[in-house]
């Protein structure tokens, strides 16, 4: 009898314990962190198609989105689709592409990540004015990202944004801490 309360206690024990580590695992992906893989080639050279990156889901808890930060969103006409690109435009400002070149507020924006000058514009052709909560962005990858650029994507809203890239898991080789500036 004593055997098989101690067989019972050491089985609760395990069951507790496997109830906690799955709690805290869904605390910290539903809050803090969470896996996402890249596909296609919309953020060469700084990301490549496959690479897999765990996304930082608090910090924009406590501070706002900042210009060059690498984000993930939903995309909005397809389930479970996630889409990775670059804060170009803040709220407030107001974007245009011209001659191949973003500008904000009419300034000409220095930036080193566009591989090479956009031949599309598209409905950044003409200014777009980010609201209060709106961001503007771009994949690196210019000429080959479907971005805010395009109507289907087009501005994004600050309750949009998953998060922010934080670490390359793999290919180990490329493992670390994601730049964003």
């Amino acid at each position: 009898m004593e055997q098989e309360r101690s067989i019972l206690r050491e089985l609760l024990g395990w069951i507790v314990y496997i109830l906690i580590i799955v709690g805290l695992t869904y605390l910290i992906i539903t809050f803090v962190g969470q896996r996402t893989r890249v596909s296609g080639s919309s953020m060469e050279t700084t990301l490549s198609d496959g690479d897999n990156l765990i996304v930082d889901k608090i910090s924009f808890r406590f501070r706002d989105p900042k210009r060059y930060e690498i984000i993930v969103f939903p995309y909005q006409y397809e389930d479970n689709t996630y889409y990775i690109k670059r804060i170009i435009g803040l709220p407030g400002e107001t974007v245009q592409v011209m001659d191949g070149k973003v500008y904000i507020d009419g300034q000409e924006l220095d930036e080193h990540y566009g591989n090479e000058e956009m031949l599309d514009p598209g409905i950044a052709g003409e200014p777009i004015t980010l609201g209060d909560d709106e961001y503007f962005v771009l994949g690196d990858n210019r000429n080959h990202s479907a971005d805010s650029r395009q109507e289907n994507v087009g501005k994004l809203h600050r309750k949009d944004l998953l998060g922010r890239a934080w670490i390359r898991i793999w290919p180990f080789s490329k493992f670390g801490v994601i730049k964003h500036e």
